[in-house]
């Protein structure tokens, strides 16, 4: 039996968008953007303190169609305007199987549209990897719409 590879537990999407680079970059680091698409399905999220520099941490408050709201943060540590962002995430209050992991976006430009590279890793479980494979595709099932109706 092969020990299991460390990519096994990293989550990788790919989406293309049908926005400029930097369109879709003001959707990922403008605050009030941000709020009207992150989160799964059904989800808002209320209040954020979001400010993309490197080094600089940020807090976003996530309110789920039923029941109390939760908080997600982490630290910036790459802001390349329009091509990279990559971040730390964790929950606050996490479940046993979180683990801080590292949200890395690259965009490229296709002309009339933006390939998003979404990568984020490395999860304790597949489980929690799951879990953010489903909150990421109906987030940028969200973000799409958002950037359509630019």
């Amino acid at each position: 039996m092969e020990p299991p590879q460390s990519s096994e537990l990293t989550l990788e999407m790919k989406r293309v968008l049908p926005a400029a680079p930097s369109t879709v970059f003001a959707a990922f680091s403008d605050p009030d953007k941000l709020a009207k698409w992150w989160g799964p399905e059904g989800f808002t999220a209320p209040s954020l303190e979001f400010n993309p520099r490197v080094g600089a941490r940020y807090r976003i408050e996530m309110q789920p169609p039923e029941g109390d709201p939760f908080y997600l943060g982490g630290e910036f540590r790459e802001v390349d305007p329009p091509a990279r962002l990559a971040f730390t995430f964790v929950y606050e209050d996490p479940d046993p199987d979180d683990v801080e992991t590292l949200v890395e976006l690259s965009l490229r430009d296709l002309g009339e549209s933006t390939e998003v590279v979404y990568a984020q890793g490395r999860f304790k479980t597949a489980a929690r990897r799951a879990l953010h494979r489903d909150g990421w595709t109906d987030s940028f099932d969200k973000l799409e719409q958002f950037v359509s109706r630019k």
